[in-house]
C-alpha cells in the first residue's frame, strides 16, 4: 500500500494578507533551493530559483494565452499567499527504494487578474529542486476555457551544455545530441532520423524534456514535468540570444493546446539541481509531486523479467504477420500462411519452456492477433482484433501449457496508432486477458494518430494513455506502454504502469544504425527521470544477427549489456536475446537470472551524463547487492567502495566484466568472470573496455 506513513510534521498552515505589489519578493528555501516571487509593474507573474546563493533560473514570467484572454500573463495582482511545511514518508508498491521522504516547501500564490478571473500558482520547494504549476479555482468568470499557449519561461544564465533531443510532437526515439544551447538545431537531426516511423517538429530551436544540462561551472541542472494528466506534453523552445526556455505545448489539429474546466490545474514543472551528478539521480522530487493511488487493494501488482518472441522478429528469423499479404487468401478466403510466423503454438511452447527452466516469470508473444498484414503506415483505423488469435496460435493450449510450467503469458495489443478503435475494444480486450490469465500488457501506438489530427504527446492522447491504465487498475492488468508522451512520475498514481518506452531503445540496433555508446550514459539523465522504462537489455549476440545487415551490431560489449539490468530500471524487465544464444554463454546469462527487478535500496555511486554511470542496488526483501557499471566509448576505471554493505558480514560477489581485448566494435563478445570475498571495507576496481561495463552480484554469505 502506497498510504502516507508520517514521520514528520504536515504543519505551518501560515495565511498572510499581502499587498498587490510583492515587494520584496516572498521566498521559500529547502536546504540549498531557494525560490522567489514576485508581480512587476506591470502584473506579470516572475519567480526565480537559486542554489546556495547562486542564480540557477533568473527572474522568469509566467501565465497562459487562452482563446478567451490572450493576455493572461499580466495584469495580475497578489491578493494572498499561503505557506506551509510538509514532511512525510510513503511506500511504494515497487521501484527502487523500500520507502520515500516527501519534504517540501509550499507556497501558493492567490493571484487576480484585472478581468476578474482568478489563478493560483503553487510552489514546492525540495532539498533537490523546485516543483510549480498553476491551479485554476472554481470562479464565475472562467468555467470552460481553451489554452492557445502557456507562457512558462526558464530564464537560464548562460550557455550552458545541454543533452537534447528534438521537440517533436509524435516520438521521442531520436538519438541524443549534446551541445551547448547556442548551437541547437534540431533540423537536421530529424531529417536523418528516417529510421523513426513519424516524425512531426514544427520548430527547429524546440527540445524534449526532460532536458539535462551542466553549467561551465559545474552546476547540473534537469527541466522536466511531473503528473501528467489532462494537458499535452511540455517541450521547450530556445531563445539563443538570452539562454531562455519557453514552454511549448503539443497542439492538436486546431492548434490548441489545452480544452480545461474549472477547478483545474497543469501538470507541475520541475528544475532540478545539484553540484553533484549523482544527486540528480537520486532525486524522486518527480515522483513526489505526483498523488497517491486511490485505491489500496495492489497486491496483484507483481514485477517480473519475461522472455519473448520479440527480437527473432526484430532481427528478420520471424514475422509478425501471418499471411505475407491483406489479401493473400484461399480459395475458402482464409489467410495462406507465410510459413515464417513466430506466434505459432510450437515456437512459444519453446519459449515457454525455456522461461520455465531459467526461473524467468513471463513470456510475451507479439503478432499472435489478426491485423498485422496491414497494420502499418495506412492511417487505417480498424486493424486489430484484440480477442482473435490467428489460426496458427491455440491461445487454450499455450495458456494451459504455460500454467503447467508456472509461467504467466504477458498480452501484446499493438494500435498503429489507431487509439479510437482501442479505446471501443478495450473493455473486451482487459476481459479477454482475465479469462486466459493474463496479468500484464505491452502496448503499442506504431504510426500516425487516430483520431486523425492528434499527436501521441497531445492533450488527448494524454488522457488516452490515462484511460488505459484507469481500465488496467479495475481489471487488474499491468502496463507497459510503447510509443506514448513521456513518463512524468505517474507510477506513482497508477502503480500498474509498470515501464514504458518513449525513448530509442535496443531495437534500433536490429533495424537502423543503432545507439552510440555514449546513449545508455545520458538515458538515466533524461528519459529516465520520469519513470522506468523498457529498454529490452540482454542481447549477447552482438554481430551478425541481422540476416539482411551482416555488417549491423550492437554498440556495447556483453558485460554493458549485463550491467543495464542495473543501470537502465524497470519492473518488468526483457530477457530480449534468444534462447539459443543464451545456452551457448551459460556464465554470463547467469547474471541476467539472479538480477532482481524489485528493490529496497538504490545508491548512485558515480555518474557523469554522457560519459559514465554506476548503480548498486539492494534486493527487495533479502541483504543482495547488485551492481552496474557503464561507460560511453571511452574505456575507464570505475572506482567501487562497498561501504554501503552491512558492517560485519562477508558476501561473495561474482563481477561480470570486460575482457582485456574487449571492445565495443571490435570484440564485443569478450568477457571474464571472476569471484571473490567482499565486506563494507571492500573498493573494487574495474577496467570497462570502450563501449563496456560491469554488473556484479554480491550475495550474503551463510
Amino acid at each position: 500500500m502506497m498510504k502516507p506513513v508520517k514521520t514528520g510534521t504536515i504543519a505551518l498552515l501560515l495565511f498572510l494578507s499581502l499587498i498587490v505589489r510583492a515587494k520584496p519578493p516572498l521566498e521559500i528555501s529547502r536546504g540549498p533551493v531557494s525560490l522567489q516571487f514576485s508581480i512587476t509593474e506591470d502584473g506579470k507573474p516572475v519567480y526565480a530559483i537559486l542554489y546556495n546563493g547562486r542564480d540557477v533560473v533568473k527572474p522568469s514570467t509566467l501565465g497562459f494565452m487562452l482563446e478567451s484572454d490572450s493576455l493572461f500573463y499580466k495584469g495580475f495582482s497578489l491578493i494572498s499567499a499561503d505557506r506551509k511545511t510538509v514532511d512525510e514518508t510513503w511506500v511504494p508498491v515497487w521501484g527502487e527504494y523500500s520507502s520515500i521522504r516527501n519534504n517540501y516547501e509550499q507556497l501558493t500564490a492567490h493571484l487576480k487578474h484585472r478581468s476578474g478571473k482568478l489563478l493560483d500558482i503553487v510552489f514546492r520547494v525540495f532539498a533537490d529542486g523546485v516543483g510549480f504549476r498553476y491551479e485554476f479555482p472554481k470562479q464565475t468568470g472562467l468555467t470552460y476555457f481553451v489554452v492557445k499557449d502557456e507562457c512558462t519561461q526558464f530564464q537560464l544564465t548562460g550557455n550552458h551544455k545541454a543533452f537534447w533531443i528534438p521537440g517533436d510532437f509524435d516520438t521521442n526515439e531520436y538519438a541524443y545530441t549534446t551541445s551547448l544551447l547556442s548551437e541547437v538545431n534540431n533540423a537536421p537531426v530529424v531529417r536523418a532520423a528516417t529510421d523513426i516511423a513519424v516524425r512531426t517538429v514544427t520548430d527547429s530551436l524546440a527540445v524534449q524534456t526532460p532536458l539535462m544540462l551542466k553549467t561551465a561551472d559545474g552546476l547540473y541542472i534537469n527541466i522536466h514535468e511531473a503528473a501528467l494528466l489532462n494537458y499535452p506534453a511540455m517541450q521547450l523552445h530556445i531563445d539563443k540570444s538570452g539562454f531562455k526556455l519557453s514552454s511549448n505545448l503539443v497542439p492538436d489539429a486546431y492548434n490548441n493546446k489545452a480544452y480545461l474546466h474549472a477547478p483545474e490545474h497543469t501538470p507541475w514543472r520541475t528544475v532540478l539541481i545539484s553540484d553533484k551528478a549523482t544527486e540528480i539521480l537520486a532525486s524522486k522530487t518527480i515522483l513526489n509531486l505526483n498523488d497517491p493511488p486511490a485505491s489500496t487493494d495492489l497486491s496483484w501488482i507483481k514485477p517480473m523479467k519475461f522472455v519473448g518472441v520479440w527480437w527473432e522478429m526484430q532481427t528478420g528469423k520471424g514475422t509478425w504477420n501471418y499471411s505475407d499479404y491483406p489479401d493473400s487468401t484461399d480459395a475458402h478466403g482464409q489467410l495462406i500462411p507465410n510459413g515464417r510466423h513466430s506466434a505459432n503454438t510450437a515456437n512459444v511452447k519453446r519459449y515457454i519452456d525455456f522461461a520455465a527452466q531459467h526461473g524467468i516469470g513471463g513470456v510475451l508473444v507479439e503478432g499472435w492477433n489478426r491485423g498485422w498484414e496491414d497494420w502499418f503506415g495506412n492511417w487505417k483505423e480498424n486493424v486489430f482484433d484484440f480477442v482473435r488469435p490467428y489460426p496458427d496460435f491455440d491461445i487454450k493450449e499455450i495458456t494451459s501449457y504455460a500454467r503447467s510450467k508456472g509461467v504467466q503469458m504477458i498480452m501484446h495489443n499493438e494500435t498503429s496508432g489507431s487509439a479510437t478503435s482501442y479505446e471501443r475494444q478495450l473493455d473486451t480486450a482487459f476481459r479477454f486477458m482475465q479469462q486466459f490469465g493474463y496479468p500484464a500488457v505491452k502496448t503499442g501506438y506504431v504510426g500516425r494518430i487516430v483520431p486523425r489530427g492528434e499527436h501521441h504527446d497531445g492533450q488527448w492522447m494524454v488522457s488516452h494513455y490515462e484511460r488505459v491504465l484507469q481500465q488496467g487498475m479495475k481489471y487488474h492488468i499491468m502496463v507497459d506502454a510503447h510509443e506514448p508522451a513521456r513518463p512524468t512520475g505517474l507510477q506513482r498514481t497508477y502503480p500498474n504502469f509498470m515501464a514504458c518506452e518513449a525513448a530509442r531503445g535496443n531495437e534500433y540496433h536490429a533495424f537502423s544504425n543503432g545507439n552510440q555508446p555514449d546513449h545508455e550514459t545520458i538515458l538515466p539523465f533524461t528519459r529516465l527521470m520520469g519513470g522506468p522504462m523498457d529498454y529490452t537489455p540482454g542481447i549477447f549476440k552482438l554481430k551478425g544477427y541481422a540476416p539482411w545487415a551482416p555488417d549491423r551490431s550492437v554498440h556495447s560489449t556483453l558485460a554493458k549489456q549485463l550491467a543495464l539490468y542495473v543501470t537502465i530500471y524497470s519492473p518488468v524487465e526483457m530477457v530480449a536475446d534468444l534462447p539459443e544464444n543464451y545456452e551457448a554463454k551459460p556464465d554470463a546469462f547467469q547474471f541476467i537470472k539472479d538480477v532482481p527487478v524489485d528493490w529496497d535500496d538504490t545508491k548512485i555511486l558515480e555518474a557523469e551524463p554522457g560519459d559514465y554511470v554506476t548503480i548498486a542496488r539492494k534486493e527487495k526483501g533479502k541483504n543482495n547487492w547488485f551492481i552496474g557499471a557503464i561507460t560511453d566509448e571511452n574505456a575507464r576505471t570505475a572506482g567501487i567502495q562497498l561501504n554501503f554493505l552491512q558492517k560485519g558480514k562477508k558476501y561473495k560477489a561474482v563481477i561480470y566484466e570486460d575482457a582485456k581485448s574487449a571492445h565495443w566494435k571490435t570484440n564485443p563478445e569478450a568477457y571474464a568472470i571472476r569471484s571473490m570475498t567482499v565486506d563494507s571495507n571492500t573498493k573494487l576496481l574495474l577496467s570497462l573496455a570502450p563501449g563496456g561495463g560491469a554488473a556484479i552480484s554480491i550475495m550474503q554469505s551463510e
